[in-house]
């Protein structure tokens, strides 16, 4: 082994030496850089997760209690209030009428003849006794001039009757002739009376077919179209006629209401007062005319349990026409002294009919909307009369009411163009200031009827 050198083997006694050739190791420091470097970004990423999180769950909290209950919380709901005022309200029997002409004539020929003149427009409205056709007159010209020429005979006969009869009685007082001659004579005379009675009433059959030749509007009204036009042969038998007159002024209503509305009525009716009806469009909603009601019919349909009415309007402006389908109101009844709402307030639930009224805290001045029970005593259109629940000049709301609870926070603002009963509201009135103690209705009974 001496061919081994001392200098092939590392020198164990000198080991805080470093050889040169040997590469030199990685300091323990960046090791440890990297490692807090890897920390901060995993804290950084939980850190930005649960802040995530915790919003998504406070902005659901939050609109969780906004539904719920935006009362309890500072979130206002806008809403739309009327007035409650006092006032009368009338009462309706409603049902579906006719309109009728009052008068209806089918103007017809009464002679035969040729139709040689129209004297009327379609559609004009004409006066009795107004000119409408002319037939052909000279057939009864020539009757006329025949009747009247026999009378002058009859009449001719009976004074040569007449002074053979006064010279017959001269004779019998000498007692040149018998009595029974003189009688004779006498009867000659009454005959010749009888002819010219007969006479007389050719001449005026005559003349009345000249009337008749000539025909006039029997009443005042509209005329329809023309059945028949002028040059045609027209007869006192034929069945259209020769044109139709429907009187418009005044005109009817035929309309028909359930049978157990009848007594009602019929109270009224024997008791004189007048009874009011009103007729409206197809869609009930514009009126057309008022008039009034005059009889009612004297037997109850079996097959649909209605019985008929007839009213009657003036119907100045035409605005009624024959055959046209209206909607009657029949004012039966007016209650009296009641609170007037929209019926829009109304609302319904388990403890009956109640109301959001709009109040203000006496000691935190916030304008909330509290829950009434009302009483309703009638309902006419779109209004609703109430006997107890609310004062007059209270507020109402009548839109946004599926947003409210008992005590919710509310921003009312005042219909647009009218109150409660039509008339247009110039300020808004004041709110009910409910004291702390007080409780609505339905709170007492254990919270909202919804």
């Amino acid at each position: 082994m001496g061919h081994l050198k001392t200098g092939d083997f590392p020198d164990h006694g000198s080991r805080g030496e470093t050889s040169p050739d040997s590469p030199a190791p990685a300091p323990k420091s960046r090791a440890w850089l990297w490692i807090l470097i890897l920390a901060a970004l995993a804290a950084g990423v939980w850190y930005y997760r649960s802040r995530t999180t915790s919003q998504a769950q406070d902005n659901s909290t939050a609109a969780a209690k906004g539904r719920s209950g935006a009362g309890q919380g500072g979130f206002v709901v806008p809403v739309v209030v009327a007035t409650a005022q006092r006032g009368d309200l009338p009462v309706y029997l409603n049902g579906l009428g006719t309109v009728t002409a009052f008068n209806t004539v089918t103007v017809r020929s009464r002679v035969d003849g040729q139709l040689i003149s129209v004297a009327f427009k379609e559609g004009e409205f004409v006066h009795e006794g107004d000119l409408l056709a002319q037939i052909d007159p000279r057939p009864f010209q020539v009757q006329l001039e025949q009747a009247q020429g026999q009378l002058a005979k009859d009449q001719a006969q009976r004074t040569d009757a007449e002074v053979n009869y006064g010279r017959f009685k001269l004779l019998l007082k000498e007692g040149v002739i018998p009595q029974q001659q003189l009688d004779t004579q006498a009867a000659l005379v009454g005959q010749s009376d009888g002819a010219i009675r007969s006479d007389q009433g050719q001449i005026d059959n005559a003349k009345l077919q000249l009337t008749y030749s000539r025909i006039t509007a029997p009443i005042s009204g509209r005329i329809g179209l023309r059945l028949v036009d002028a040059g045609n042969i027209v007869h006192a038998t034929d069945a259209n006629g020769l044109l139709v007159i429907t009187q418009l002024q005044p005109i009817s209503v035929i309309f028909s209401l359930p049978q157990d509305q009848l007594p009602q009525v019929l109270a009224k009716l024997r008791a004189g007062a007048p009874l009011p009806v009103e007729a409206y469009d197809r869609d009930d909603t514009a009126k057309i005319a008022t008039g009034k009601l005059a009889t009612i019919d004297n037997q109850i349909d079996l097959t649909t349990g209605t019985y008929k009415l007839k009213s009657i309007f003036n119907n100045e402006d035409n605005s009624l026409f024959p055959n046209q389908f209206v909607n009657v109101h029949l004012l039966v009844d007016t209650k009296r002294n009641l609170i007037v709402i929209p019926a829009a307030a109304i609302q319904r639930g388990p403890q009956g009919t109640y109301v959001y009224a709009v109040a203000k805290d006496s000691v935190t001045k916030d304008t909330t909307a509290k829950i009434y029970s009302v009483t309703i005593a009638q309902t006419t259109g779109d209004s609703v009369g109430l006997s107890a629940g609310l004062n007059p000049n209270d507020l109402v709301v009548i839109d946004g009411q599926d947003k409210l609870q008992d005590g919710t926070k509310i921003n009312p603002s005042p219909a647009p163009g009218a109150n409660a009963v039509g008339r247009s509201s110039a300020a808004q009135p004041a709110a009910r200031t409910v004291p702390p103690s007080a409780k609505s209705p339905s709170a007492q009974q254990g919270g909202s009827p919804r």
